[in-house]
């Protein structure tokens, strides 16, 4: 059942203490004990301005969830509960003077390398120190703007380097559905705290695929958005040349598209900024669009032997496609290169590079970070300014030879990961003899999400299969700019696979 507490009445509205909330609490019942997934955040939102839930009960919720369930997965790293308290207040107010907002009181949270108003910057490293930020980040600003409630930052690896949610700093994040693997990364603690239900949705970043790889890993929805959708101020918008973009991670395709609602658009000074859609992302949900054609491959554009549950997941999704009426046919990409992971590296090594640069020095003047990331700075101080630049140009020229594809295609469909979800510690094996090996099976990990990172496109892994009760994202990438027709075919893979019902397995019960 919902928590309901008498606390949550606003003085002077004790009628509000009366109200009839067995509508919102049957959306929580649990007759086999598991934690139900939240409802949708526009029922949420609807339901504290029209009376049938305050924002206190929401927010209490959400602390309670995170109180019973974070000390076994660790999504949480930092809460903020008496100011979100503070906050659910303020808004039920705000509500009785009839000034409700899109996501009034909705709890959210927020990946500890995006700035919110008095809390530590961590990016899970030793070296970032513990200074509280001085203003909000600004898709943290646009959400609260829009009612939203942050309740806590989540667990990052070091700087977002890898794909699993692992730190010296923060600790190990374990996914939901097996505590023995890895939720992904490097927004895993976003990821787990939404497969979970903690909170309905939660903020994240992708620069190589760190909204979508723990989404796959998850049983959840994660989208990267188009380059310039959302802006990434106050940090520089062109870090890493333009790999990352923030987004989110939710149960729910209307919960994406009601998110990117609120935050999308440029702010001043952004170096990139897309065209905004014909019509609200919400809004072009409710109507079906036309029949795409759309290919299908399980090849992978960085060579890499592919799982069999992989590429099971896309097989059962094109077919599901089919009989949605969508034209459906595999395809044959020419985007293999043995040199684009090298590349791509280097883009990444000098990100890490340049994260270090002012950081916080330990014993003898080394930098306070793990091996693998210092590994990397040292890649990255080893290429010059010249070979940087042309690595960017060799991948911009592969993605000229690429972007032929939706020429033809609409969208594609490839595995989001080649492999199942790792087990915890299993991509730093290798790394007490060598510090890049994580980086080497990350690879082999991850090949098809880079790529459009590179590109710019929308690009969303949505749970279409499972494997041994293990979910298994697939991976759809639209055309630039073209995020609406993404987000229009999760919403009918949705209709069809109801995987917003879905409750990870390795939850306590939480009818005890």
């Amino acid at each position: 059942m919902f928590y309901h507490s008498r606390r949550t009445v606003v003085a002077g509205s004790a009628g509000r203490a009366a109200r009839d909330l067995r509508h919102f609490t049957e959306m929580f019942s649990s007759p086999d004990g598991r934690l139900p997934r939240w409802p949708s955040i526009a029922e949420l939102a609807a339901g504290a301005r029209g009376g049938t839930v305050s924002p206190t009960e929401m927010v209490e919720e959400s602390l309670r969830r995170i109180e019973r369930l974070n000390p076994a997965l660790d999504a949480f790293v930092a809460m903020r509960a008496e100011s979100a308290m503070e906050e659910a207040r303020s808004a039920e107010a705000r509500i009785l003077r009839g000034e409700g907002r899109s996501l009034e009181g909705v709890p959210l949270a927020v990946k500890d390398n995006t700035a919110v108003i008095g809390m530590a910057v961590t990016r899970g490293s030793h070296s970032t120190g513990s200074s509280l930020a001085v203003e909000d980040a600004e898709i943290v600003a646009r959400l609260r703007s829009a009612g939203a409630i942050v309740v806590g930052k989540t667990n990052l690896p070091e700087f977002g380097a890898i794909p699993v949610t692992e730190s010296e700093r923060l600790g190990t994040c374990r996914n939901p559905w097996d505590l023995s693997l890895t939720p992904g990364g490097s927004s895993g603690g976003s990821a787990a705290a939404v497969a979970s239900g903690m909170v309905p949705a939660a903020h994240g970043n992708d620069g190589g695929g760190s909204l979508r790889i723990p989404a796959s890993c998850c049983g959840i929805v994660g989208f990267k958005p188009s380059r310039g959708r959302i802006s990434a101020s106050p940090a520089p918008g062109d870090a890493g040349a333009g790999l990352v973009t923030p987004g989110f991670l939710t149960t729910r395709v209307s919960d994406m598209a009601l998110l990117l609602d609120m935050v999308s658009g440029p702010a001043p000074g952004d170096p990139y900024s897309a065209p905004p859609p014909r019509v609200p992302f919400s809004a072009g949900l409710g109507h079906p669009g036309p029949r795409l054609r759309i290919g299908w491959t399980c090849v992978p554009p960085v060579e890499a032997p592919v799982d069999a549950a992989c590429g099971e997941a896309v097989r059962h999704t094109v077919e599901v496609l089919g009989h949605l009426g969508h034209r459906v046919e595999e395809i044959h990409p020419n985007w293999t290169r043995p040199w684009l992971a090298e590349e791509f590296r280097k883009l990444w090594a000098a990100a890490m590079l340049a994260n270090l640069i002012g950081a916080d020095l330990g014993p003898g003047g080394k930098p306070l970070v793990e091996p693998h990331v210092l590994a990397l700075a040292e890649l990255g101080r080893g290429v010059n300014s010249g070979e940087l630049l042309q690595a960017e140009a060799r991948l911009q020229l592969h993605n000229r030879e690429v972007a032929t594809l939706w020429s033809t295609w609409d969208v594609v469909v490839t595995p989001t990961l080649a492999r199942l979800p790792l087990r915890v510690g299993q991509l730093f094996e290798q790394s007490t003899s060598d510090p890049m090996a994580p980086m080497a099976a990350a690879d082999q990990f991850t090949p098809f999400t880079p790529l459009v990172n590179v590109t710019g496109q929308p690009a969303a892994s949505v749970p279409m299969h499972w494997h041994l009760g293990i979910p298994v994202g697939v991976q759809l990438i639209g055309r630039l700019y073209e995020d609406a027709t993404v987000l229009g075919l999760c919403q009918e893979l949705e209709s069809v696979a109801s995987w917003q019902d879905a409750s990870p397995t390795a939850l306590p019960d939480w009818s005890r």
